[in-house]
């Protein structure tokens, strides 16, 4: 069939077409994998935006692509972070958008404030419109608002999803969503990568706490909320005090095997659609702009490569007619495949390439394939009208600059958006026991202990300021309060005394204790586990409990989680217990209801475990055991006695995921083993251990819980960690993780020394060269070993050389990476 050409240009007549190819069976098969992952949108929801297609702007934007070049599409296509463009940069690649990633904050300042943001992102803006152009394109500003403007100091931070997803209540979840757009306007931003609308299954996933419930019904009415509350409707939709929101990520991130962070899901395509696509339709029901396709794997097929599900079913069934946003270098994890040159991405249906790094060479490749015929152009079209069609919804190209618009400069973090988080923080947290202690009696004396009591970071959890949030204090959190500061004000209002001390030693014997503990901040795959028992390094908070109880105060344990964990101990071990989750900055919410002004509200929507090894656990599964179903949680209407609960064995040892050896022992499967060129080979078994044959090595713990090495200096000899099956840590070094090493050198080694990873190392003798009495961390960005096959490494440390060494290591582990973290030399 021969169309005219007229018709063709027809703005409609091509949204037409694109909706047709989308649909038609070519587009449900991924090249090479259409046997894993066929997909059939007949078998999906479908959707419809509220939004629809203007035909002024869509001529607009016809007669826009008509003038511009292969290299300005180009640029539209391609999204760096600030850290790695210059302002003059954006118009000579003519980029379309920035980001700021967790903890890229101005001058790598976590305390700047509003108008350094807005200072920091003008020149970029004002660079995307500078004159003489043939075609004047707006750049666009996103950040990862997912709880608030948590980037930003001073911003009001909400209680992360799994509490939100407790209280049960879509208007406040709306109203959230208002406050946050509206902070990250006044730092001149444009855009937010939220909600995250995963329905977690596994709650040993690293990001369960992003997810609002195990329930996809939750999920669905709260996308609908929060893309109301981040956009605005109606006459108000993207208007001045509104940024565009992205439903993410696009699919099953919350359905992999294991729990696993960027895994792989192998639900059937009925349970994909079912339980992970039916979020997508609400959000998409309610205008989103941006949807962000996600890192995990479906049957084996990396999601960014799936153009079943992304054009085939997001674009064709559900009619999604914004953007496809990527996300950070995941198609880079893409078979044949790298971080700059991927090219079956973009044909598969991604719109905007997240590339922090190494975006020139990108924009190079992504030049040459449209050229050659190896992208269409009738795709690169496709992703710029979405583009644009976004751009001009969000009014870029009338609006002034983001320094100039009305809603900049706002404050942040202002007692009407916190009186809106305190109220979040009391309705998300759940009373799982009160055996009579709760609510607090007025003029009682009441002892506050416990790690997390005055600890805003730890109640903030990750992507806080940082993107693990792991190094902040209560100094980078102004106007924001502790949970001891909000029960010491209102226990002090009602003609009480509150004692603070984190040990619980008090001067004197409390009425009360309140214990506050659990779960240190992490975010994405730092936070996988192996069960759903509370890390191991936190079993202290136990032995305050059972301390206090042991002295006849009565005992309120407040559980700080990203999950629901396995506790039953500290449970029996309390008189009542709360899961407050992750409540954010304002810790005064906790205490409206510890004091009895407001009642418990807050119903579980994800189970509680009886056992670590119950994952995934959910409601509706067969033969569902919890500890506490979907949708308990008692209040002060309805008391109720708890009686005691089944433990486990005392004796049973459950770890973190990404920790090898800590504490004296090794963790999670992994062993040590001692070597030599002599090919003599020993494992280490928690005694002193000397490789036979040339005695080379000696390994032998140590008071401190560590583990001393002696090389001898006569023959080649390593110390290794490894696991029976090969580890995958990929994903670990594509999130730019260093392998970190606690350690003391006790005596400097006399030849080289290089740090391994499977069959890739580098130097570390320099960093080994002075003995000290101290122990200090060593640590080494993943990228350095990627010359070994990072996903299927047989080691994941090792330490060779020939020369004599004397080490003690306390701890290996991957952690997050530092600013300016390099590859060792010498």
């Amino acid at each position: 069939m021969k169309l005219d050409p007229k018709i063709c240009r027809n703005p409609f007549v091509v949204s037409w077409l694109a909706l047709m190819v989308a649909a038609s069976p070519v587009w449900a098969a991924t090249p090479g994998k259409a046997d894993q992952a066929a997909v059939h949108p007949a078998k999906w929801p479908a959707a419809r935006s509220p939004i629809g297609l203007d035909k002024a702007t869509e001529a607009k934007i016809t007669a826009m692509l008509a003038q511009m070049s292969v290299e300005q599409k180009v640029g539209q296509i391609i999204q760096p972070e600030w850290k790695t463009i210059k302002p003059e940069e954006v118009i000579q690649y003519h980029i379309g958008s920035i980001e700021n990633g967790g903890g890229a904050v101005p001058g790598g300042n976590k305390h700047a404030t509003v108008k350094d943001w807005v200072d920091l992102i003008e020149p970029y803006y004002q660079a995307s419109v500078a004159p003489g152009q043939k075609v004047t394109i707006p750049l666009i500003w996103a950040s990862d608002a997912v709880h608030g403007h948590n980037n930003v100091y001073g911003a009001t931070l909400f209680p992360h999803n799994i509490g939100l997803g407790a209280a049960n209540d879509p208007e406040l979840i709306r109203r959230i969503g208002e406050v946050t757009a509206a902070e990250v306007r006044s730092t001149g931003m444009d855009w937010t990568f939220a909600p995250t609308i995963a329905v977690a299954r596994d709650d040993r996933w690293g990001r369960t706490y992003e997810s609002y419930s195990e329930d996809p019904r939750i999920a669905s009415t709260y996308a609908a909320a929060m893309v109301a509350g981040i956009q605005g409707t109606g006459a108000d939709f993207l208007g001045p005090n509104h940024v565009i929101a992205t439903a993410k990520h696009f699919l099953g991130d919350g359905s992999t095997d294991g729990g696993r962070d960027q895994g792989d899901s192998t639900v059937s395509e009925t349970d994909l659609a079912r339980l992970h696509g039916a979020p997508y339709v609400d959000a998409i029901n309610t205008g989103t702009q941006s949807v962000m396709a996600s890192f995990n794997s479906w049957q084996g097929v990396k999601l960014h490569a799936n153009k079943g599900l992304l054009t085939g079913v997001l674009k064709g069934r559900m009619g999604f007619d914004g953007f496809i946003m990527g996300d950070w270098l995941a198609h880079g994890q893409i078979p044949g495949c790298t971080n700059s040159d991927c090219s079956q991405a973009f044909n598969a249906g991604l719109d905007i390439y997240n590339q922090p790094q190494d975006w020139k060479l990108l924009y190079a490749n992504l030049l040459r394939d449209v050229k050659n015929g190896t992208i269409p152009m009738a795709r690169l079209d496709d992703a710029v009208r979405r583009i644009l069609r976004v751009k001009f919804r969000m009014g870029v190209f009338d609006q002034p600059s983001p320094a100039n618009r009305p809603a900049t400069f706002q404050p942040i973090g202002t007692p009407q958006h916190r009186a809106i988080a305190r109220e979040a923080v009391a309705k998300s947290m759940v009373l799982l026991k009160n055996n009579g202690v709760l609510p607090l009696k007025p003029g009682a004396t009441v002892l506050i202990a416990g790690n997390g009591a005055d600890n805003i970071a730890m109640q903030s959890g990750g992507w806080t300021l940082s993107w693990q949030g792991a190094d902040n204090s209560n100094n980078d959190f102004p106007g924001a309060t502790s949970i001891y500061e909000g029960l010491k004000a209102q226990i002090e209002a009602k003609g009480g005394q509150a004692l603070f001390s984190p040990d619980a030693t008090a001067p004197q014997k409390p009425d009360v204790a309140i214990v506050v503990f659990g779960e240190t901040p992490y975010a994405e795959f730092m936070g996988d586990q192996s069960d759903v028992a509370l890390h191991y390094g936190n079993t202290e908070s136990l032995a305050l409990l059972k301390s206090l109880k042991a002295q006849g105060i009565p005992v309120v344990a407040v559980l700080l989680s990203g999950r629901p964990l396995y506790l039953n101990p500290h449970i029996n071990a309390a008189d009542a217990f709360v899961a407050a989750w992750l409540p954010g900055s304002e810790g005064a919410g906790v205490a409206d209801v510890l004091v009895g002004d407001k009642d418990f509200q807050g119903r579980l929507s994800f189970s509680w475990p009886k056992r670590p090894d119950q994952t995934p656990l959910n409601v509706g599964d067969v033969n569902y055991d919890p500890q506490f179903a979907y949708g308990f949680g008692l209040s002060y209407a309805q008391p109720a006695q708890t009686a005691q609960l089944p433990e486990v064995a005392s004796t049973t040892k459950y770890g973190e995921k990404n920790v090898y050896f800590s504490k004296g022992t090794v963790w999670n499967g992994y062993g040590v083993t001692l070597s030599d060129n002599d090919n003599h080979r020993m494992d280490y078994v928690g005694t002193q251990t000397t490789l036979y044959g040339t005695a080379a090595l000696t390994v032998s713990p140590q008071d401190d819980a560590s583990l001393r090495a002696v090389w001898n200096g006569k023959t080649q000899a390593s110390l290794s960690v490894g696991a029976e099956a090969p580890s995958d840590i990929a994903r670990e070094a594509n999130g730019a993780m260093v392998l970190s090493m606690t350690l003391r050198v006790n005596a400097a080694p006399t030849k080289e020394v290089r740090l391994g990873v499977g069959s890739a190392s580098v130097p570390v003798t320099a960093w080994l060269a002075e003995a000290s009495s101290a122990y200090r961390v060593l640590s080494v960005p993943l990228s350095c070993f990627t010359s070994q096959d990072l996903s299927a490494t047989p080691t994941v440390m090792q330490l060779t050389t020939e020369g004599a060494l004397d080490i003690s290591i306390q701890d290996i582990r991957l952690g997050e990476t530092k600013p300016g973290a390099a590859c060792p030399t010498q």
